[in-house]
């Protein structure tokens, strides 16, 4: 298995086994050098739904009280799992990720920080969830990913709005 994308890199490979062992093998490691719970650790992204083609990055989802209250001591422990906090700004979440070396070319781990069981949280786990239980809702998500890379292989951003449609319309079934 070769996790791992250079800055602004799209490309889907096919789905492997290994990407749950990865998390299982870092959610471990994160759990050893910082004071989180099992339970606020978990696997989210396509890497998570198994059968489906994704970016090779492991999406980790990592919930905490209070964002405002996420103090250097915890960014020291996410370090200390070889994890940067990155520059990117994102409502209710703080992003964090791993590289392969310390050119800091290519990430291969995300970790999505957000409070815990608020709405953030419960639409990404229910996202993840919908797609396992919902082979139609599934084959679609790949569908909209394929049309992406018809016409680009960069812009993450980019990859990240064009897929926001779909993704929003799983997010209000939780609400419904």
């Amino acid at each position: 298995m070769e996790l791992g994308l250079k800055s602004d890199e799209v490309r889907l490979v096919d789905y492997t086994p290994e990407w749950k062992k990865e998390f299982i093998r870092v959610k471990k490691e994160l759990i050893e050098n910082t004071n989180l719970e099992e339970n606020r650790i978990e696997h989210i992204g396509s890497t998570a739904i198994k059968g489906m083609s994704a970016k090779p990055i492991i999406d980790i989802l990592v919930g905490v009280d209070d964002l405002s209250k996420v103090d250097k001591p915890l960014f020291k422990d996410f370090y200390r799992a070889g994890f940067l906090r990155l520059k990117v700004e994102r409502p209710g979440e703080i992003v964090l990720a791993k590289f392969t070396d310390d050119t800091y070319e290519v990430k291969t781990h995300y970790i999505h920080l957000v409070e815990y069981h608020k709405e953030l949280w419960n639409n990404l786990i229910f996202f993840r969830d919908y797609l396992i239980s919902d082979e139609t809702a599934k084959k679609r998500y790949l569908e909209v990913k394929k049309e992406y890379l018809k016409k680009s292989s960069t812009g993450v951003n980019e990859y990240t709005d064009f897929k926001g449609e779909f993704v929003k319309s799983i997010f209000k079934k939780r609400k419904s």
